[in-house]
């Protein structure tokens, strides 16, 4: 025992053996009481809050399950460090220590924001306004960008660093990189007009000056657009906010114009039959909107009877309207040509009033 003692009296850099071993020996405590943690207490916790009628106690569980096992371990490193007397790398390892105790709040909070997303859309119903997912989005990047530049100048402060003189030491570097930025900042801009005027929204189908398509992504610098051609086109947030922005699938019902030329050999009862069968059959399609139908023989043209069709469709949708079209038009033929009249075409007839003498 004598010997044994003796041994564990010889130091190593200065440090007694007994005090490596007492040091490896509360480290591996700590590791132990992690795994108890994590098969036995937590197990246990977890099935009691599982029971309850909230689901709030699952998540703080949920966000604090890595960090307390992270928190054991580094609390064993402490205790082993004090138990060592490290005078010489004292200051680095509080450091580290302290660092990584900085690390595990910070994350803590960044695992709160992601578990608790939901409620910044719940948070938005109760003022009557939904934001757009996009915008969720945006706000929940950038309260974990915070965090992140929080947690990591937090850290520096703690080595030493003067990070109050780093940033002031920007000042003259942000001012570069604004000047250098001045249109992501514009395009950030018109992304935060586009969330909150809410012209479209993904799945919409737009026309701009510049492009035509189906609204693909929403994003923070830039809208993607896919085109009927299905190319994408990425159109800077920044223009498009500023653009007239139609937005086709907006529409209660769609638009039907055209003009029907008959031949002036049509006379006027047929006319009159005519103009009636296709008021009844607009009135009577399901497909089509009855609050404005307009049928009317309204001019005469150069080469035909003309008249002018106006109503509208019910869906909006364009392979539907293009498939309702092609009905309406049927059905126009086929009563124009049960009235024994017929489409005119554009013509020109050439009167001659005399014929010259053949003269020898």
């Amino acid at each position: 025992m004598q010997e044994f003692l003796s041994y564990m009296n010889y130091t190593v850099f200065g440090i007694k053996i007994m005090e490596i071993v007492a040091a490896i020996f509360i480290v591996s405590l700590s590791l132990l009481l992690r795994k108890i943690l994590s098969k036995i207490v937590l197990k246990t916790v977890k099935t009691f809050t599982q029971k309850t009628a909230t689901s709030l106690d699952d998540k703080l569980l949920e966000i604090l399950e890595e960090p307390l096992k992270i928190a054991i371990v580094l609390l064993g490193l402490f205790i082993a460090k004090r138990w060592l007397h490290l005078e010489t790398f004292d200051v680095i390892l509080t450091s580290i220590i302290k660092s990584l105790a900085i690390f595990t709040f910070f994350w803590i909070l960044y695992r709160a924001i992601s578990h608790f997303e939901y409620t910044f859309s719940s948070f938005s119903k109760k003022f009557g306004k939904t934001l757009s997912k996009d915008i969720e989005n945006f706000l929940i990047k950038t309260l974990k960008l915070i965090i992140i530049i929080v947690g990591g100048m937090s850290i520096l402060q703690e080595w030493g660093i003067n990070v109050t003189a780093f940033v002031a030491s920007l000042g003259l570097v942000g001012m570069a990189f604004a000047l250098a930025a001045k249109d992501t900042a514009a395009n950030l801009f018109g992304s935060l007009v586009i969330f909150t005027d809410r012209p479209f929204k993904i799945g919409d189908w737009i026309q701009t000056p510049s492009v035509e398509g189906i609204v693909d992504e929403i994003g923070i610098r830039s809208t993607k657009i896919r085109t009927f051609a299905q190319a994408l086109v990425s159109v800077p947030n920044a223009n498009i906010a500023n653009e007239a922005i139609t937005n086709w699938s907006r529409m209660g019902k769609r638009r039907i114009k055209m003009r029907l030329g008959l031949t002036y050999s049509t006379n006027t009862q047929q006319m009159r039959d005519i103009l009636t069968q296709i008021r009844a059959m607009l009135q009577a399609h399901p497909d089509i909107h009855k609050d404005q139908i307009m049928v009317y023989f309204d001019e005469f043209a150069d080469s035909s009877l003309s008249l002018f069709c106006y109503f509208f469709t019910t869906t909006t949708l364009w392979a539907e309207y293009l498939h309702v079209r092609e009905k309406i038009n049927l059905a126009i033929m086929k009563i124009i040509e049960e009235n024994g009249a017929s489409f005119a075409f554009p013509s020109q007839s050439l009167y001659i009033e005399k014929i010259p003498e053949k003269i020898f």
